[in-house]
């Protein structure tokens, strides 16, 4: 399902959100509406047909039955009232905050320069913390930084980082972010981002040194089906878009964390044989 800001009708965004569920879980009109807390058990399908229009409560239940949260909940309550709205004026004045709030929230789409940001840690980072700190010298960045690193290693990361325009340079030692998110085909991303990985995990492992106020850990170990297997991953893919909404619209940040999601086998399949 495409994301959000990429719709201007928000009729066809829950059509959409419908259509995707239903391939993924069972589902129905009647379950969509009764998540939204609606007694007719056809009313998301009467919006969703253009036979009825969502109320100022309305809204704030069927975001919260999508799982929106953060600048997606604040776009899909742009594009009601954008497709809603009878008067022309206010209509046009809803258009311009929907595409106020996307151009806030774009993708950047990059290939060429994949692999080099994905190459070290210290791109991601420096690429959230060089902004909230205008006017810091590298050595400052550096001090920031758990994993230790020097000022020349910020000053290397930042002269990528702004010559391949993941990061804009606005005055002296100032930073601004291009765009809030980067993305890239899935396959081009799934190798480049592998080692990206593998250096997580490791810092992962030192911050278990960290305060508990500091850091979150936890995990289960469960046996499982190819088929729940499936289910696991939708389900954390929506936890992760969730997540990012939630921190794409934070505007007080003061600090960079990451969040590892990980879901792997610790045995191999008993059912399959093996010739070994």
């Amino acid at each position: 399902m495409k994301p959000i800001i990429e719709y201007t009708d928000f009729r066809k965004y829950m059509k959409d959100f419908y259509d995707e569920r239903k391939l993924r879980h069972v589902f129905s009109w009647r379950e969509f509406s009764k998540s939204a807390g609606f007694t007719s058990s056809s009313y998301m399908k009467v919006v969703c047909d253009g036979k009825s229009n969502l109320s100022r409560i309305g809204i704030e239940r069927t975001g919260q039955a999508m799982g929106l949260v953060g600048f997606e909940m604040d776009y899909f309550r742009v594009m009601v009232r954008f497709g809603q709205e009878t008067d022309d004026a206010k209509k046009k004045e809803a258009y311009e905050e929907m595409l106020a709030i996307a151009r806030v929230h774009k993708v950047r789409v990059v290939e060429s320069d994949l692999f080099d940001f994905y190459e070290s840690w210290k791109n991601p980072v420096l690429r959230e913390l060089a902004p909230m700190m205008p006017g810091a010298t590298p050595g400052e960045l550096a001090k920031k930084c758990y994993p230790t690193i020097s000022a020349y290693d910020v000053k290397q990361a930042l002269d990528f980082l702004t010559k391949a325009g993941f990061l804009k340079k606005t005055a002296e030692n100032t930073f601004v972010q291009s765009e809030t998110s980067i993305t890239g085909s899935p396959e081009a991303t799934r190798l480049a981002i592998r080692d990206m990985h593998r250096e997580m995990s490791k810092i992962a492992t030192s911050s278990l040194d960290l305060s508990r106020a500091e850091r979150n850990f936890s995990g289960v170990t469960m046996g499982i089906s190819k088929d729940s297997y499936e289910q696991i991953v939708k389900e954390l893919d929506e936890c992760r878009r969730k997540v990012v909404s939630i921190a794409a619209g934070d505007k007080n940040i003061d600090q960079v964390y990451r969040l590892n999601l990980q879901l792997f086998p610790l045995t191999r399949n008993v059912k399959e044989n093996s010739n070994e």
